[in-house]
């Protein structure tokens, strides 16, 4: 019994978190039977639950869960109020429609919101009323009906039948408007105004004056003319259809398809709610369910001598050096003095007491103070040194034009070199995008008519200057392509991180550490435009937080010129490489430390 209440208040709980990512309100009041003690928009009442047991009860709550958080916040009330048409039947058939509208959005960007409606209203179907008033069954009519269309889903054999004396008329009043309604879907003014003038033809209400025939006839033809005329332009610009919305509906760009995992399917409820599975699915994403990206089909992974000839490469390996001559003796400096220190963490210790060895002179006033007692002996031992990889992610974007490269790839070669000398494997990434303002995926979107809210919408480029198995003088001139013309575009840190971390997370080191080089704040402007301003920084604390929380590869930041501790735990600001100094041995140096690490959970 304990074990069934648990389960069902962990229901509650996950309505109540998916009810808040759709509305992308935390301030939600989500009540569960009976009504809440004042009434307003912020609320959300929704009809008791006994038990998860319940087939129907466990659909019925997830599908008017899903339906009511999208009523608020893809639906004006006042757009709503402003079209609503006279007669109790015909406001009840207005409100179906603008229903399913809301509900067509929901399902065209969440799969499991969609997955529930139609196995709600699958069930709803199926169920046999008793109809004392004819105009309650033609109100069912019209709602399958519609339904049917706008989400083009085929009703069963057995409701065809149970509303068929209502097709004809159905068809009559809406068939011409349908091309009209489902273009208007996202433009709740047009969708509105075009239902309510449809269903007051209709003259369903017995207390609503009947006009003449001929009037009626007229606003039919017109209305008829009207939606063919519109029919044809509304396919050709989708995208005023689309942006019309912008001014009735919020902003739903926080969201992703990601939601659905709040909610899962009936036959694993149980064991979802009493296990880690929900952490698993969040892993999955870093725990950033808002987070995603339009088409990952024009994404590229790439190694660095794939990107240019060997001959330009050698060039720029040569504009690299020359950079790397007035640093020549701080250079060998630094990489001395961090090799000391990283060797000393990785050497020697003494064991003591010993019968044989180098004599213990520490030892000796024993033998003063008590002649019989032996003499004592002690032998140099090797630590064991964990198998350790530094993988260095170095951010490829325009911003970093001119001397923060420059910096980043100085920084990249003197830890490569040093590291390599402490027998400490080490990994160079970088990242950027294929273009400007878009690319392939841009465009794809304009092709698909602009659907709302893409997500992450440029073409990705990561880039592999030096594997972790490849020594560093196989690879130096790879470090040069970071000066060429061209190749750096925009940054999308976030899913840069996931992707360095995946490469770290395959490797058999027991020791990992990752390290960012970067100067701020991740930007892409075609992202950036279709979506929230803080859409991309977002994704990276998030991503940030979760590696932090739940690994144990450890994550250390170093700014070029911006202080980046608003992202990372761990984090130092260098304007220049003169500044790595003390700074940035001790930071490795401590990163080497034999503390026990957190584990992976």
């Amino acid at each position: 019994m304990e074990k069934k209440n648990d389960n069902l208040e962990n229901f509650k709980k996950a309505i109540t978190s998916t009810i808040k990512s759709i509305t992308g309100d935390q301030n939600i009041d989500v009540v569960f039977g009976g009504h809440a003690t004042k009434k307003n928009i912020k609320t959300i009442n929704l009809p008791n639950i006994i038990s998860t047991d319940s087939k129907i009860d466990y659909t019925r709550t997830r599908a008017l869960a899903d339906s009511e958080a999208l009523k608020l916040r893809c639906s004006d009330p006042g757009i709503y109020s402003s079209f609503e048409p006279q007669g109790n039947i015909s406001k009840l058939l207005y409100a179906i429609a603008e229903k399913i509208r809301y509900e067509n959005i929901g399902s065209s960007y969440f799969k499991g919101v969609k997955e529930n409606l139609n196995q709600y209203y699958k069930i709803k179907a199926k169920q046999k009323n008793d109809y004392k008033n004819k105009d309650y069954e033609f109100v069912d009519a019209f709602e399958s009906y519609l339904r049917s269309k706008i989400f083009r889903l085929d009703n069963d054999e057995n409701t065809n039948a149970k509303y068929r004396k209502y097709k004809k008329k159905l068809d009559t009043k809406l068939k011409n408007q349908l091309d009209v309604l489902t273009s208007s879907i996202f433009n709740q003014k047009k969708f509105n105004s075009l239902i309510s003038e449809i269903i007051s033809l209709m003259q369903i209400d017995e207390n609503i004056k009947t006009e003449k025939n001929s009037d009626d006839q007229k606003k039919e033809d017109n209305l008829e003319n009207k939606s063919n005329e519109q029919s044809e332009k509304e396919s050709k610009n989708s995208k005023n259809n689309d942006m019309s919305i912008d001014a009735s509906l919020p902003d739903l760009n926080q969201l992703s398809s990601e939601i659905d995992s709040d909610i899962v399917s009936e036959e694993d409820e149980d064991e979802y709610l009493n296990s880690p599975k929900s952490n698993r699915e969040k892993s999955k994403n870093f725990g950033d369910l808002m987070y995603k990206y339009y088409t990952a089909e024009f994404d590229e992974t790439i190694n660095a001598v794939e990107l240019e000839s060997e001959e330009e490469l050698a060039r720029l390996r040569q504009n690299l050096d020359q950079q790397l001559l007035s640093l020549k003796n701080f250079i060998s400096k630094l990489a001395n003095k961090l090799q000391r220190k990283l060797l000393a963490k990785q050497n020697r210790s003494w064991d003591f007491d010993l019968e044989e060895g180098a004599l213990d002179t520490s030892k000796l006033t024993r033998i003063i103070i008590d002649p019989l007692n032996s003499l004592s002996f002690k032998k140099e031992k090797d630590i064991k040194f964990k198998d350790t990889l530094v993988t260095i992610l170095i951010d490829n974007s325009g911003s970093m034009r001119g001397k923060p490269i420059s910096v980043a790839a100085i920084c990249a070669d003197i830890l490569s070199r040093t590291l390599e000398r402490c027998s400490v494997k080490v990994e160079i990434l970088g990242f950027t995008t294929k273009h400007w303002k878009g690319g392939e995926s841009r465009q794809k979107w304009i092709n698909n008519q602009k659907p709302l809210f893409p997500g992450r919408l440029n073409d990705l480029r990561h880039i592999v200057y030096k594997s972790a198995d490849t020594p560093w003088r196989q690879s130096k001139n790879n470090m040069g392509l970071m000066l060429k013309e061209g190749l750096l575009k925009e940054n999308i840190d976030g899913e840069a991180l996931k992707w360095a971390y995946n490469k770290i997370l395959k490797r058999k080191e027991e020791r990992k550490i990752l390290m960012i080089i970067s100067d701020g704040a991740p930007v892409d402007d075609s992202t950036l435009s279709t979506n929230k301003s803080d859409y991309l920084e977002n994704n990276l604390k998030q991503t940030v937080k979760w590696i932090e929380k739940n690994s144990s590869i450890e994550l250390l930041a170093i700014g070029i010129g911006h202080d980046v501790t608003r992202y990372y735990s761990k984090a130092i600001k260098i304007a220049d490489v003169q500044d790595l100094g003390d700074v940035m041995i001790n930071q490795l140096t401590d990163l080497f430390s034999e503390n026990e690490k957190r584990k992976i959970h």
